[in-house]
């Protein structure tokens, strides 16, 4: 399991565009990926989002393979 907190947060687009690529393909050999981000479009990679809201979960999706 890797937990990554805004692994993309301080980075330009190009840069952060390298470590989602790197996140799904360790993703897709095995390892379990859990990412903190504010970016709807990195989020959007996922293959399920939690969104909370006051430190409850207040959507729980699985996005369309």
């Amino acid at each position: 399991m890797l937990l990554a907190d805004e692994p993309t947060g301080n980075l330009d687009t190009a840069h952060g565009d390298d470590v989602m690529r790197l996140l799904r393909t360790i993703n897709a050999e095995g390892t379990t990926v859990v990412m903190v981000t504010h970016s709807p479009a990195h989020a959007a990679q996922a293959s399920r989002t939690l969104h909370l809201l006051d430190g409850r979960i207040v959507v729980d999706a699985l996005q369309a393979a």
